[in-house]
């Protein structure tokens, strides 16, 4: 395990689950988010290049998603595929919770952004309602781009129950072949 990418729908735990590895295991990690939304919400035009680089490493963990902007380039690379198959009832109560904190406390994201009032409640592309709409959608999407990739080791996770268990399953250690 050491070139991870962590899949799921928003709310799944990507990140939480990403961090995690990352420090078990001593992984550098990058937060797409973070290189994909520049100020005002708008795509960083270094993007691509900037995950390409980050990519091209031996170990690494992230997130899985932008496939629009990124096509299979991190399926290609990773030998890990963490999936957070999570139900929608607990992805949604964790994104609603998630970005109604966001929201009240008007917490800076990435390079300046805050998630508002309007854009939970009129957005099409919110992550509330992108989650509630793309959770089957992900859920097959997944699938059939593991069919694609059989190089990669899966580690598929249906609750957060076992998410935890699993995680106290591992060790914190990388192994070379």
């Amino acid at each position: 395990m050491e070139r991870v990418i962590v899949a799921g729908i928003s709310g799944a735990g990507k990140t939480t689950m990403a961090t995690e590895l990352a420090a078990r295991f001593g992984l550098p990690r990058v937060e797409l988010d973070a290189l994909h939304h520049g100020p005002g919400w708008v795509k960083r035009p270094e993007f691509e290049a900037e995950v390409e680089q980050f990519t091209a490493g031996e170990a690494w963990v992230c997130e899985e998603q932008y496939q629009g902007a990124l096509g299979d380039l991190l399926w290609r690379r990773a030998d890990t595929l963490v999936w957070l198959d999570l139900p929608r009832r607990t992805v949604m109560w964790r994104v609603i919770k998630r970005s109604l904190s966001r929201v009240a406390f008007r917490r800076e994201l990435w390079n300046g952004n805050r998630e508002t009032w309007r854009g939970l409640l009129l957005d099409p592309e919110h992550p509330v309602r992108w989650a509630w709409a793309r959770h089957g959608v992900k859920r097959k999407n997944t699938a059939e781009r593991l069919a694609a990739h059989p190089h990669l080791e899966v580690v598929r996770l249906s609750s957060a129950g076992e998410a935890q268990r699993w995680l106290g399953t591992i060790s914190g250690e990388r192994t070379r072949e």
